[in-house]
Parts: C-alpha cells; structure tokens; sequence
C-alpha cells in the first residue's frame, strides 16, 4: 500500500500538542506548507484543505476518527472504494512529559497504484509539517 509518513518527538505535553493539531484553521500559521483549512475537527466533519503543494486544489477530507488526545484520522477518495486516502494523525506519551507525533497517509483501492504515481512526493511537506508542530508546541509549553 502507498504512504508517506512523518514523525516526531515533541518536548512538550500530550493535551498542548492535541490543542495545536485539532485547531486546523491556524495550521498556516506554523506550516508554510498549508495554504488554508476550513472547518472544525469533530466526528463526520467536513475538512477542506488548501496545501502549497498544489494550492488551486482544495482537498476536502472527512473526519472518520477522534480519540482525543491520541489519534485522528481524515479520509477522502472515490465512490465504489476505487480509491482512498487516509491521513492518520498519532500521538504517543514518551517519558519527561514528551509525546511522539507520526503522521501517516496510506492510499489503498484498485486505482491507488495509478493515482499514487499521480501525486508530487509529499515526505518534504510532511516532515516540514512534524517540524512545524514541534516547533509550536515546543514554544507554547
């Protein structure tokens, strides 16, 4: 299955780093990688994502799970399950009041193989967003 995938450990507690991931309208703030997000994180909730990757596009994703202060998941994709992305957002308790933050994105239907070779590399928006998010949770502590 095609992925990109991030992380990082964060100097900072698990419930101040959640507080910065689930607040998506201030993620231009900190990740020069975002264009704009519109919605709110809650179950079933419509995200729309502007990226500088590709900014004339907007990408709307679902919020499909929300385990506060530990995981969220958007998903997006075509009818018939051709083609789903799922964005997994993850965070992890570490010793010294630090957290581990991995982001994953995994690609699975028939034409995921097709769609993937579609898509500009994300690691480098990735990583620079785990930098982002450390940076701001480590500032705001």
């Amino acid at each position: 299955m095609p992925a990109y995938q991030s992380s990082a450990v964060i100097d900072a507690p698990s419930a101040v780093v959640w507080d910065i991931l689930t607040d998506v309208a201030e993620y231009p703030a900190w990740d020069s990688g975002v264009v704009s997000v519109q919605g709110t994180v809650a179950p079933g909730a419509k995200i729309t994502v502007v990226s500088s990757v590709n900014p004339q596009r907007a990408f709307p994703v679902v919020v499909t799970e929300l385990q506060p202060p530990h995981s969220m998941r958007w998903a997006s994709g075509l009818p018939l399950g051709l083609f789903k992305g799922e964005r997994t957002f993850t965070l992890v308790a570490e010793p010294d009041n630090r957290v581990r933050f991995t982001m994953r994105e995994a690609y699975s239907g028939p034409l995921a193989p097709l769609i993937f070779r579609s898509i500009p590399d994300l690691n480098p928006s990735f990583e620079q967003f785990a930098a982002g998010l450390k940076q701001r949770a480590e500032r705001r502590d």
